[in-house]
């Protein structure tokens, strides 16, 4: 069992918090969403996919990656058919990264722009692709970064959880090393701090700070770059 700490935050410019967040160390399970829509529906999605996940996980004969898979593709087979009973719920969706403990690795599944990061022996990296326009239209384009930090497509995603079906899920296989930490976060951090800022408060979690001092560290820099959006951590260490 890895030992885990979360932390929400509306941010300073948002009114709710759309992003919600699931630490189920029972199921060796760890999920995070970043919810959209309009009024209250984008908090209505994300609980109910990150509820979905650990729900269909919870009975499951063997919590392996092909588990992990269907309990994500169950998540937004409800959500669709939530907005379809609801109209006030019409067009809502949510990103997801969830992981989950198998042994000495982490399997982690994706949807969206929510992202998971690994600190290990072998340094501080990325482990998600991102499925927005930017990764998978404008870099292949070969437009450089700072035209992409201000493009006018820069905040649209080519895969959501309620955007309908077939869903692509992305899965990664990451093995956990003695003192690896593994972050996952919404948009509202990684979209505003730099990945060495993030790299820098994580090592103090390697250092010996405890989670919750990493989570708050996180969560204040995404509130001290300005915070435009709900921003969502969950941290992840096992024990070296």
């Amino acid at each position: 069992m890895l030992e885990a700490f979360q932390l929400s935050d509306r941010g300073c410019v948002r009114a709710n918090n759309e992003d919600y967040c699931l630490i189920a160390a029972e199921l060796g399970l760890y999920v995070l969403a970043d919810g959209m829509g309009g009024a209250r529906a984008g908090e209505h999605a994300s609980c109910l996919a990150v509820d979905t996940v650990a729900e269909v996980l919870r009975p499951a004969p063997s919590r392996d990656s092909q588990a992990l898979l269907a309990a994500v593709e169950e998540a937004n087979r409800r959500v669709i058919e939530s907005a379809r009973r609801d109209l006030s719920l019409e067009g809502m969706g949510t990103t997801l990264v969830a992981a989950l403990e198998t042994g000495d690795d982490l399997c982690i599944a994706s949807v969206g722009d929510s992202r998971a990061y690994i600190l290990d022996g072998a340094g501080f990296r990325l482990i998600t692709d991102d499925q927005t326009w930017v990764n998978e239209v404008g870099r292949p384009l070969g437009l450089d970064e700072d035209s992409l930090r201000t493009h006018p497509m820069r905040h649209v995603l080519t895969m959501a959880i309620g955007a309908g079906s077939p869903l692509t899920v992305n899965c990664y296989t990451v093995p956990l090393e003695p003192g690896s930490l593994a972050l996952l976060c919404s948009d509202g951090l990684h979209g505003v701090v730099e990945a060495l800022r993030l790299e820098e408060i994580l090592r103090g979690g390697r250092g010996g700070a405890s989670l919750e001092q990493c989570c708050q560290l996180l969560v204040d820099a995404a509130k001290d770059a300005g915070g435009p959006d709900n921003v969502t951590v969950v941290l992840l260490r096992k024990a070296g």
